[in-house]
């Protein structure tokens, strides 16, 4: 089976994906169906398999069982093949500082094997769009860290990947630079390329097509932004109080009460599902002579992240 043989098929399938580094069981049967074109978010707490996963999904890691197919091909049997149609980026900036913008794209052009003919085209044209014309002599090292993230971008697609792993790549920018960034990601996703990207910002959650959501190595939510939130409808509450303070210590860790978070002179209440959790909270507070309003408000990727990271055993949610 080629690349892209499929364009109708997942840019990337998982079934049953799993990997064990003795004891300790980092991903634990993961089926994951990710749609080509598609802005697809990975979220999760820090040591919930994300990094690892990508890493099996990039043929750079073995997994201990399961089954992966990413734009067609078999991994990690095929992962050399593979590597001529994904890019990767991550966290840390990985290009080398004391050469210039133009050097560095030349550079990764050439081991990505992008033909000679054609480099020099390639990075005029990732100058151009990525606005480094009058910076394309100046060195990485000296660059501010938004201008070094479109660079390690552009230097990520320079061999025109149809699949980008992004590995948390705002974690150190500014909010300008990230919105700038994510600008760019959904021009790569108009263009045809599949984009997965492992984030712990909410807003950036909220941008993608798709959402998965790991958890201890397991799935714990998998849909749209809109899917997910809506299957928590009537469980977020904005509970108004004269003395929030107090009337979260009275609501902290009271059964069926998953979180408790002030928001201004508010709280913001996640309750487990049940029988009219308004109701249930307003029994809590009255049994503590605390008078309050208690109203739902539409649930938000944060309450979703909490639900999802609190539930045992995990339950998918269908995308």
């Amino acid at each position: 089976m080629n690349a892209s043989a499929d364009s109708a098929a997942p840019a990337i399938r998982t079934r049953g994906l799993t990997k064990r580094f003795g004891g300790l069981v980092a991903v634990d049967h993961v089926d994951l169906d990710v749609p080509r074109r598609a802005v697809y978010g990975f979220l999760g707490p820090n040591g919930s398999g994300k990094s690892t996963t990508i890493r099996m999904l990039c043929g750079l890691l073995t997994p201990t069982a399961g089954e992966i197919e990413v734009l067609g091909l078999r991994i990690p049997a095929q992962a050399e093949q593979l590597r001529r149609h994904i890019g990767y980026m991550t966290q840390k900036f990985s290009l080398f500082d004391d050469l210039t913008v133009r050097e560095n794209l030349e550079f990764m052009a050439a081991i990505q094997d992008v033909p000679r003919a054609r480099i020099k085209q390639r990075v005029d044209e990732l100058i151009g769009q990525y606005h480094f014309a009058d910076r394309s002599n100046q060195l990485a090292g000296t660059m501010s860290g938004g201008q070094k993230q479109r660079l390690a971008l552009a230097a990520a697609i320079v061999h025109a990947p149809e699949l980008l792993f992004l590995d948390e790549p705002t974690s150190a920018v500014d909010p300008e630079s990230r919105r700038d960034f994510w600008e760019r990601l959904f021009e790569l996703a108009d263009a045809g390329t599949t984009l997965l990207v492992s984030t712990h910002y909410m807003d950036e959650a909220e941008r993608c097509h798709g959402l998965a959501i790991l958890d201890d190595g397991r799935l714990v939510a998998n849909g749209s932004p809109a899917q997910l939130t809506s299957a928590l409808d009537g469980r977020t509450l904005l509970v108004g109080a004269a003395q929030p303070r107090q009337a979260q210590h009275a609501l902290d860790g009271q059964t069926g009460i998953l979180s408790v978070a002030q928001i201004g002179n508010s709280l913001r209440v996640l309750c487990e599902s049940g029988d009219d959790p308004a109701a249930r909270v307003r029994g809590l507070l009255g049994a503590a002579g605390i008078a309050a309003d208690v109203v739902p408000v539409h649930p938000n990727l944060e309450d979703v992240f909490v639900s999802a990271t609190h539930a045992r055993p995990a339950q998918a949610v269908a995308a």
